[in-house]
């Protein structure tokens, strides 16, 4: 196990994840925001260097100090040697097993190992697997030969104008974390709540603020560069606030060059409707979590 320090080694790691896109997009969306500050102190974990098989991204030891904290203590995992994988994750420094946990991966094939270490290492695993999408100006820039250019224009996805006088953009505070925090599907608790304040105060966020001047409909992101926990209060759904809150964040974020995406489920045909109007790319591959609870 190696862990790879210093901006050289850190180039050299997203350089290499680049060229495995768009399997490794979990894995390289978040060691893109390490080489941009690293704003959440995390560490890369590979088998070997520089010709490594597998590469584990995680918080740092200090960090995952509650063991019942799933969304602290979330590892992102990418392996191009599946047989050498297994042998990898079972090393205590690598993952710590006895603690409530996540994994996220762009690649389905995973699951047979974490499978596998559950027997192993005795803990209970739930998979959630949903559809992935990047957005086009990513792929154009990423993985140019996935991106669908018949349709596409410098207006592609754009939504109808809004009503600028009662909703104004705006970005969330913390104070606002608890609203997020309410409308997330995989939020609604304490832990939860740290973790939205924590993404606040470090990544850009948007919002439309209403009439009283809260916000209504918001989109943010996580420590993967993923566009998550998006959400529009119920009084105010289906007047098409979250597709202009996706088109100005997208929009906002292009500038910087961030690699954009995100994901939904795969029985939520509204959020589907609303990435294809916005002409977001479904990817070949799935986005994953598995929640490891200790038994």
């Amino acid at each position: 196990m190696l862990h790879l320090q210093g901006p050289k080694m850190l180039q050299m790691l997203e350089q290499a994840l680049k060229k495995s896109l768009p399997e490794s997009l979990k894995v390289y969306g978040t060691v893109f925001h390490m080489n941009q500050g690293n704003p959440f102190k995390l560490k890369a974990l590979v088998d070997q260097w520089p010709d490594f098989n597998t590469v584990v991204i995680r918080p740092q030891e200090q960090d995952m100090t509650d063991d019942f904290d799933f969304y602290t203590n979330t590892y992102q995992l990418y392996s191009k040697d599946l047989k050498q994988c297994q042998k990898f994750l079972g090393i205590s420094e690598v993952i710590n097993w006895k603690q409530h946990l996540q994994i996220q991966s762009s690649q389905s094939s995973l699951d047979e190992i974490i499978q596998n270490l559950a027997t192993t290492k005795s803990f209970e695993v739930k998979r959630t697997q949903c559809i992935l999408y990047m957005m086009p100006r990513t792929v154009q820039r990423l993985i140019p030969s996935l991106l669908d250019t018949k349709n596409l224009s410098p207006e592609s996805g754009k939504p109808k104008a809004i009503n600028e006088e009662m909703f104004k953009y705006s970005s969330l505070d913390i104070t606002h974390a608890a609203l997020v925090n309410k409308i997330w599907q995989f939020g609604g608790n304490e832990r939860s709540q740290r973790f939205i304040e924590r993404c606040i105060q470090t990544f850009p966020t948007i919002c439309l603020l209403g009439p009283d001047g809260t916000p209504v409909s918001w989109s943010l992101m996580d420590q993967t560069g993923e566009i998550r926990m998006g959400g529009t209060i119920p009084e105010y759904r289906k007047l098409g606030l979250i597709s202009h809150v996706l088109y100005s964040y997208v929009q906002n974020l292009d500038k910087l060059n961030f690699p954009l995406y995100n994901h939904t489920a795969r029985t939520n045909k509204i959020i589907q409707k609303l990435h294809h109007n916005l002409q977001y790319n479904p990817l070949p591959c799935d986005w994953n979590q598995w929640n490891c609870v200790p038994l």
